[in-house]
């Protein structure tokens, strides 16, 4: 399918799950907006280089995703939005009742609260265009939980109650909101933690990745960014006009459990 003449604004896009689904939504066409709370050269540059790889306008933009007026102020600069991807997450793992309060603020704010502010920003471009996606990035931990992540899953249990809502209040128009749900994907930060883990429990890196990451993943298999963002391209097809206010798991079985 083709995303051409179509702008995807992705948050959190400068690594990991974030870029690959802008450079999925770039080889389909669609112009994107990279995001991240960094400015640094190589963030523009990560712009240029999808532009040059894929013929298509790409630019990064700074924005601090936990300040609404940030979140804001990138749609707004921006000047277009046809697809959303809400992306930007942060994790903090303690039990509940020695949980930071900031980290607990942090977390709701940049995993939840963002994507409130940059929905509500980017709706009204949708209606004056006539056609928009809002993809939220959710998790398997948005459907389930797990101890210690007490804030992670109250954040991606609102992003999923939130994408309801945004699909019910948009139900008659050409306008969708679903969330995708992944388990776990080899990024590269995951990537990179196998060796130190392997260490720490003298395993192998397989035998890390099939009895310690992915213990809760049946298929033994991490998902790709590159599957993450072709679920999000998807949801821009055709194909799923009629899919909205829903989840899409990508998790290995994780939920079927």
């Amino acid at each position: 399918m083709s995303l051409k003449g179509k702008t995807a604004i992705v948050t959190g896009s400068n690594s990991g799950i974030g870029l690959g689904v802008a450079r999925e939504m770039a080889r389909a066409g669609a112009d994107v907006v990279l995001n991240s709370f960094t400015d640094r050269d190589e963030d523009h540059k990560l712009a240029e280089e999808l532009a040059a790889e894929f013929g298509v306008s790409a630019r990064y933009i700074q924005a601090d995703m936990s300040k609404g007026a940030d979140c804001r102020a990138l749609i707004e600069t921006a000047g277009r939005c046809d697809i959303l991807v809400n992306n930007a997450g942060i994790q903090h793992v303690a039990p509940i009742e020695d949980f930071p309060v900031d980290k607990w603020d942090a977390i709701i704010a940049i995993n939840l609260t963002s994507a409130f502010h940059t929905t509500a920003a980017a709706l009204p471009m949708m209606r004056k265009a006539g056609w928009g996606r809002v993809i939220n990035i959710a998790s398997a931990h948005g459907l389930t939980a797990s101890p210690y992540k007490s804030a992670y899953i109250s954040a991606k249990h609102g992003i999923v109650g939130m994408t309801k809502t945004v699909a019910l209040e948009t139900a008659k128009e050409p306008i969708t909101a679903n969330a995708i749900c992944p388990g776990y994907v080899l990024t590269p930060l995951v990537e990179a933690q196998i060796p130190d883990t392997a260490k720490k429990y003298d395993m192998t890196e397989e035998e890390v990745k099939e009895k310690v990451i992915l213990e809760r993943q049946p298929s033994k298999e991490f998902a790709t960014v590159e599957q993450i963002g072709g679920t999000a391209v998807f949801l821009c097809s055709d194909a799923a006009v009629q899919i909205t206010g829903t989840t899409i798991s990508v998790d290995g079985g994780w939920t079927a459990l």
